[in-house]
């Protein structure tokens, strides 16, 4: 009896340490899921989505198909290949080549504090700043990357904080304003201004660095895992994995219902730009009183996405410089001297101005995401340096069209399939692939 006593009681324990353990799994899933929510949702991104439902109007669903492609889908592949990976941003390009992989990695890091920091506080001036006060857009940009670098120097859990509410309340204002956009009356739609709709969702999303946020927030997840020291590999995956899922189904929710009633408002907005369209929207449909709050709580969160991304290029530049606290504040305060430069220009301007970049890191960043998240079996070294140098070449066109303009440039896109759309890459990378793979398997045949 006391043998079976024991057995059962061991069975039960075994129960209920199981269960025990799936309750911990799912809650460390679901924090884990809001952290990446928050990581890829921000205060920029709000302006993006909107303004591309009213200029596809009719044509949204297409619109939102292609956005999603690049503003939800590859960002979260990013995270399930970190999840495969479990190492850092450098890992994704190291079958490349480490040297290569650092030059990757400094690339993302200084596309990060010159376009996306900068463009905070564009946001925050064009929203918060200029409807209320009259304060010229060069003097905000020098007190607000004053602060930034403030609490970039003095590190403080204020931000913590202030992000743990800010997200929630942020999506709250989203939900409100898209609910009663989606049920309120509305106009016929305007004439549609995309030519191709689907294509410039896709591009449209590159505008949202959730890609590039991808491979840095994956890191940092895997990180934060590994200082727990509570979970194996495959524990990891398998909550890292799920927890993109669903921050993705989140992000891809946002994103439908705001180039929805961006396309439902088409007909009635007569502004021009992404921040007035969206202030539009907050006033249409939460009033004025609302809208100020909305602009507070855009102006905040566009805050603490500037000191994460100064202090997270920082802390890069300190840890491949030999951990020097130097070399911590010297790349801050170069990082805010940036952030005023390029801050101080209306959104669109620094939009149309990261263009070019983004032409030529964007492509190559996805089928780095793409290859690390695909079976091993088919992402050799030899078909990551291949698939990766013909899609560099073959952004090359994409890149040097928003440069320079000449017939040689616009004959070369003209032949390319998808060169019009500046997605020149895509076909050759795709080929480029198979190729490869074939090439591979040659060489291991005895």
């Amino acid at each position: 009896m006391n043998v079976a006593i024991a057995i059962g009681g061991n069975h039960i324990l075994g129960i209920f340490n199981r269960k025990y353990l799936g309750m911990r799994h799912t809650k460390q899933t679901f924090m884990t899921a809001f952290a990446l929510f928050s990581l890829f949702f921000g205060a920029g991104n709000l302006i993006l989505p909107p303004f591309l439902g009213f200029q596809a109007s009719s044509e949204w669903i297409w619109v939102t198909f292609g956005f999603a492609i690049s503003a939800v889908i590859i960002p979260i592949l990013a995270i399930y290949g970190h999840a495969r990976l479990q190492g850092t941003l450098t890992d994704f390009a190291k079958k490349i080549s480490p040297s290569i992989a650092l030059v990757y990695a400094v690339a993302i890091y200084l596309i990060a504090i010159s376009l996306p920091s900068p463009r905070t506080a564009s946001v925050t001036y064009e929203m918060a700043i200029a409807p209320y006060f009259e304060l010229s857009s060069l003097w905000f940009s020098c007190l607000y990357f004053a602060l930034v670098l403030l609490f970039a120097l003095n590190r403080s859990k204020i931000l913590e904080l202030i992000g743990k509410f800010l997200t929630p309340i942020l999506v709250i204002l989203l939900v409100i304003i898209i609910a009663i956009g989606l049920f309120a009356e509305h106009s016929a739609y305007s004439i549609s201004q995309s030519v191709s709709p689907f294509t410039e969702g896709i591009l449209e999303g590159y505008q949202t660095f959730d890609a590039i946020g991808g491979v840095v927030v994956g890191g940092v997840i895997v990180v934060s895992f590994a200082l727990q020291g509570k979970y194996g590999y495959e524990e990891k995956k398998k909550m890292i994995g799920k927890a993109g899922l669903y921050a993705g189904f989140g992000l891809f929710t946002i994103y439908a219902g705001l180039i929805a009633i961006g396309a439902f408002y088409s007909g009635m907005f007569t502004g021009e730009t992404r921040t007035e369209l969206l202030t539009y929207l907050g006033i249409e449909t939460l009033g004025n009183v609302g809208t100020s709050f909305l602009a507070v709580a855009v102006g905040l969160a566009c805050f603490t996405t500037a000191v994460g991304i100064v202090t997270g290029t920082a802390d890069f530049f300190k840890g491949i410089l030999g951990n020097s606290r130097l070399v911590y504040s010297v790349t801050a305060v170069l990082g805010c001297a940036i952030g005023i430069a390029v801050g101080q220009f209306n959104v669109a301007y620094i939009i149309d101005i990261a263009l070019p970049a983004l032409m030529i890191i964007y492509p190559l960043t996805i089928i780095l995401i793409l290859l690390n998240a695909i079976p091993q079996q088919f992402a050799s070294p030899l078909v990551f340096r291949i698939v990766a140098l013909i899609t560099v070449l073959f952004s090359l066109p994409d890149f040097l069209g928003f440069i320079v303009e000449s017939e040689a440039l616009t004959s070369i896109r003209n032949t390319i399939p998808l060169g019009n759309q500046n997605m020149g890459w895509v076909l050759p990378a795709f080929l480029a692939f198979i190729l490869a793979n074939l090439l591979h398997r040659t060489k291991k045949a005895p």
